[in-house]
C-alpha cells in the first residue's frame, strides 16, 4: 500500500488518531484518513464524529513499489482497535503491506489486537497500553514499556498521553530527526 494512511473504526481514540495526523501534516507528510466502513463518518470513543477522507469501499490501495516510507497507522481506543482487528480485508492488506516492505504503526490497544496478526515479529521491540502485550509476546516480540518504540518497520506507542510522541516517531522515521525536532519546537515541547 502506497502513502501514509490512518485507518479509523468506530470507537477510535480521538487523540491517538487526530494528534498523530496533526503532527504528520505539520511535518509536511500527506496523510489520508480511511473509514473502514462504507460510510465516510466515524465516531470516536468519546462521541466525536469525524469525516474521513475516504471510505473503505472508495479506498484504492496501490501496492506496487511499497517501501518503508509507506505507513499504515492504527489508532487505539476501544472498541476501535477491536473493530480494526476484526476487519478481515484490512488485516489481509496489512499483512501484504508489511510483507512487501511497508511500515506499520499502532498505538494503545492496537499493537496487541491488530499488529499481533502479523508474522515475523520475533525479537522485535514494541510498546502498547498495559494489558494488551500478551498477543505480541506470544509471537516472540519483546515488550518495552516506553512512550514509543521504533524497531525496523514497526512503530508503536503506549496510549493517548503519548500520541504526540507517537506522531513524532512516525515523522522521524519518514523525514529524520531534524524534521521531528522542528515540529516539536513549533509545538513548544
Amino acid at each position: 500500500m502506497k502513502g501514509v494512511v490512518i485507518f479509523l473504526a468506530d470507537g477510535f481514540e480521538d487523540m491517538e488518531a487526530l494528534a498523530t495526523r496533526d503532527i504528520l501534516i505539520r511535518g509536511g507528510i500527506p496523510v489520508q484518513t480511511v473509514s473502514i466502513q462504507d460510510d465516510y463518518t466515524v465516531e470516536s470513543s468519546h462521541g466525536v464524529t469525524v469525516f474521513a477522507d475516504t471510505s473503505w469501499s472508495d479506498f484504492e490501495a496501490e501496492e506496487d513499489g511499497t517501501s518503508s516510507e509507506d505507513v499504515m497507522i492504527f489508532p487505539g481506543g476501544m472498541p476501535g482497535s477491536k473493530n480494526l482487528a476484526e476487519h478481515k480485508e484490512l488485516m489481509d492488506l496489512m499483512k501484504e503491506h508489511y510483507a512487501a516492505g511497508g511500515t506499520v504503526a499502532a498505538i494503545c490497544a492496537a499493537p496487541g489486537l491488530v499488529v499481533s496478526q502479523l508474522d515475523g515479529l520475533e525479537g522485535l521491540r514494541f510498546t502498547c497500553f498495559e494489558g494488551f502485550q500478551d498477543p505480541l509476546l506470544a509471537k516472540g516480540a519483546v515488550y518495552t514499556p516506553e512512550s514509543t518504540v521504533t524497531d525496523g518497520r514497526l512503530i508503536t506507542g503506549q496510549g493517548a498521553g503519548h500520541a504526540v510522541n507517537f506522531g513524532l516517531a512516525i515523522l522521524r522515521s519518514l523525514k529524520g530527526e531534524a524534521s521531528a525536532e522542528k515540529v516539536k519546537a513549533g509545538l513548544m515541547l
